[in-house]
């Protein structure tokens, strides 16, 4: 306990708090229990660290990492209990997703010590609802990814832009900071912004995000032999070298020796853990359930470490819109545009010459435009999707 307080005082002694995801004030934090999820590096360790030290008492908190060499001969539900015993009310323990009985003896702890507060983050590719104990009815859960333009902008340059609507954006209400050029850092920002990376090689960064990803998260959550895992990451590779990627199952179970209901359940791990996107009809209703049209990769940082330099800039401008989008709304394909948003909203997107012409006599139909700083009428810049939160 002693080495786990040491070292927990020395990861908040240099946690930097002049930067906060948008996530950080929509979380209840009087919940006792507290589950926030998202890829890897995408910023939940920075999150729950800044929390601690602005808001809460530190004699009273500790924060743990599931896969400590501490927990090799001791369990999660005894450190709680010990901690609860000395007067500890706020636990927070980080990567959850590596500690094997996780859901059991998280269970255990909510059941055993109403006294206290618990935090745990873990890899998106967990699925806490299907969890064996039932922690859905005990845990309030939440869903993070990684930058937006907006947050981008202040975390590199400084610029803060407030947060805009769906609806703002829709009808040309947004008003630009005085000097404020909306176009300067875009490219940036499409190329390497996504992670909160500020040092050093980026795309090895991604890279490493990736491999660890694919190597060790979706494997251990899924209990993948070596041999899937492999073909995991050849699935990935497949659709990096040709995304926006309509898939043909049975082809690609040819290509990889497996089914196709394999392929398709390889396809949502690696869409939970945050590397691909997959854009599905509005069949299945605002839930999402229709079948996949196309897949692309999550974001635009990916498209560019993953793509072998062969990036077409079509592909990053529809990989941005979905990504930007898709977190705060249901995203679908149009049958006569490129994206469908909660089925009343329709959406072309391309370079600043893209004409409308197929969305002449459509009613909420919009263009949206790579390259320009302002809108007008139906037609919105490209980046001001970045500002949705």
């Amino acid at each position: 306990m002693e080495q786990l307080q040491i070292t927990f005082r020395k990861l908040l002694n240099g946690t930097d708090t002049t930067f906060h995801r948008y996530m950080h004030e929509r979380i209840n934090w009087d919940a006792r229990m507290i589950g926030l999820m998202g890829p890897r590096g995408i910023g939940k360790t920075t999150l729950v660290l800044q929390h601690i030290k602005e808001h809460l008492p530190l004699n009273e908190s500790l924060y743990v990492q599931a896969e400590d060499f501490y927990f090799a001969s001791n369990r999660l539900v005894d450190l709680a209990g010990s901690f609860a015993k000395t007067g500890g009310r706020y636990l927070f323990i980080d990567e959850i997703h590596k500690y094997k009985d996780w859901s059991r003896e998280l269970k255990l702890i909510y059941d055993y010590y109403p006294e206290l507060h618990v935090v745990f983050t873990g890899s998106s590719v967990l699925d806490i609802a299907k969890g064996a104990f039932d922690l859905s009815r005990r845990a309030l859960m939440y869903e993070m990814q990684g930058l937006s333009y907006r947050e981008y902008l202040e975390l590199f340059h400084g610029i803060r832009f407030p947060v805009c609507t769906l609806q703002q954006l829709l009808r040309q209400e947004v008003e630009m900071p005085e000097g404020f050029l909306p176009l300067q850092h875009f490219s940036d920002y499409l190329q390497k912004g996504y992670y909160p990376f500020a040092d050093g090689d980026i795309n090895q960064y991604i890279q490493q995000v990736v491999n660890a990803t694919i190597e060790t998260d979706i494997p251990q959550y899924a209990d993948l032999s070596v041999a899937t895992a492999r073909k995991l990451k050849r699935l990935l590779a497949i659709i990096a070298q040709s995304a926006p990627f309509k898939p043909n199952m049975t082809q690609l179970g040819g290509q990889l020796e497996v089914s196709r209901n394999s392929i398709a359940e390889l396809c949502v791990y690696l869409e939970k853990a945050g590397l691909i996107g997959q854009l599905r009809t509005s069949t299945g209703g605002i839930q999402g359930l229709g079948k996949v049209d196309k897949i692309y990769l999550d974001n635009t940082a990916l498209i560019y470490t993953l793509g072998n330099r062969n990036v077409e800039i079509g592909t990053v401008r529809e990989t941005f819109f979905f990504n930007q989008t898709r977190f705060l709304f249901s995203v679908a394909t149009s049958p006569i545009s490129d994206f469908l948003i909660d089925e009343k909203y329709t959406f072309e997107v391309g370079g600043k010459k893209k004409k409308q012409s197929q969305l002449q006599n459509i009613e909420n139909g919009y263009v949206v435009k790579d390259d320009i700083e302002t809108g007008y009428g139906n037609i919105i810049p490209l980046w001001m999707f970045g500002m949705l939160y």
